[in-house]
């Protein structure tokens, strides 16, 4: 599982108007496709994340979330063909180091459930998904002002390794963690709520080692 994650300096999330349930085998619209085209060229990743009430069947024009190696994000209020270069270069402007950067502490967690692809990522992965709503809820009522309250829980289309199903991505750090059940559920949000407690940096260790598929901003042979 070790060194599985695509390599990649930035991971943009485009905000699905859908459930990733909903999706083909493949998917790819033109926004999708013209974006990743002009992003490849400097180590980016395009996804849909599905967050919860569908907004629209418009996948014309999306929001969107873009997390970068260096710590910064960048989120898109509005994505279309018509400011796509112009969105393109704000990226660009993040991953130089300008832009802004998450608060301390938040932290979006992303299950693969493209169950159309894999079966197991619609099963596993959409189990997973719903024992992490499930844990982060609990907590955050439990303790309105703790981190668990900075948590978001979305579901993602297809990321890669069908077979490490659940596949969480934990962004803006940029961990991947594999081989998920529910039942790993409890300790893998302590180790959340662990990464946003404290500084973290790209040569920090992993913290679920036996499940880390590899981190944003490092290659294949640094994992």
């Amino acid at each position: 599982m070790l060194g599985t994650m695509p390599p990649h300096l930035c991971y943009i999330f485009l905000q699905s108007p859908q459930p990733i349930s909903r999706f083909p085998s493949r998917l790819m619209v033109p926004i999708q496709r013209a974006l990743q085209l002009k992003v490849t060229k400097w180590g980016a990743l395009v996804n849909w994340a599905f967050y919860g009430d569908p907004v629209s069947d418009n996948f014309e024009e999306v929001s969107a979330k873009a997390f970068f190696a260096n710590g910064r994000t960048l989120d898109i209020s509005r994505l279309t063909m018509a400011n796509l270069d112009t969105v393109e270069q704000q990226m660009r402007d993040c991953l130089s180091g300008n832009g802004p950067s998450l608060p301390h502490g938040t932290v979006h967690l992303y299950v693969c459930t493209h169950g159309t692809r894999d079966c197991r990522c619609g099963t596993v992965g959409k189990n997973v998904a719903e024992a992490l709503r499930r844990e982060i809820s609990a907590r955050a009522e439990a303790d309105p002002k703790g981190l668990a309250s900075r948590c978001t829980v979305g579901e993602v289309g297809h990321v890669g390794g069908h077979q490490y199903a659940a596949n969480l991505l934990v962004y803006p750090h940029g961990e991947w963690w594999g081989s998920l059940t529910p039942e790993h559920i409890p300790i893998t949000v302590d180790k959340v709520i662990e990464l946003a407690s404290k500084p973290f940096s790209i040569h920090s260790p992993p913290l679920l080692p036996l499940n880390w598929r590899g981190r944003m901003g490092l290659s294949k042979e640094a994992q």
